[in-house]
């Protein structure tokens, strides 16, 4: 199915831009309402929009993080992990961390279901 994936790509790249972009609303609207969103920052898991909501909003108090999407693999299993290029900033602009991460997404009617940050994985050889 590659018009589905194509699709699920471009509903990631939207999330992505959204999310660094602080448009919390836009975001959520790539998101099923039911969403499981890890909050790596702090541990654990938002469930739904208001808790993702509510996770950002406190976690852009403390850092600035800005996650750009370097490669898109779908797999099998109708998953798509993402190869991330990660950079934390503190409010100051200090440099915290610059790493790269992979995030795996499902994606369930066209909204994102769930996300998990994964180890990363080097092949990224296409997308």
């Amino acid at each position: 199915m590659p018009d589905q994936r194509s699709s699920d790509i471009e509903l990631l790249r939207k999330a992505y831009i959204a999310f660094n972009a602080r448009d919390i609303t836009a975001a959520l609207a790539t998101m099923s309402p039911d969403v499981a969103w890890p909050k790596a920052f702090k541990g654990g898991f938002a469930q739904g929009h208001q808790e993702v909501r509510d996770y950002w909003t406190e976690q852009w108090t403390e850092i600035n993080p800005h996650v750009e999407p370097v490669s898109f693999h779908p797999d099998p299993a109708g998953k798509i992990r993402v190869h991330v290029h990660q950079v934390v900033r503190d409010l100051s602009e200090a440099l915290l961390t610059d790493t790269h991460v992979d995030h795996r997404f499902t994606i369930e009617s066209g909204l994102i279901q769930t996300m998990e940050v994964c180890p990363l994985q080097q092949d990224d050889s296409d997308a």
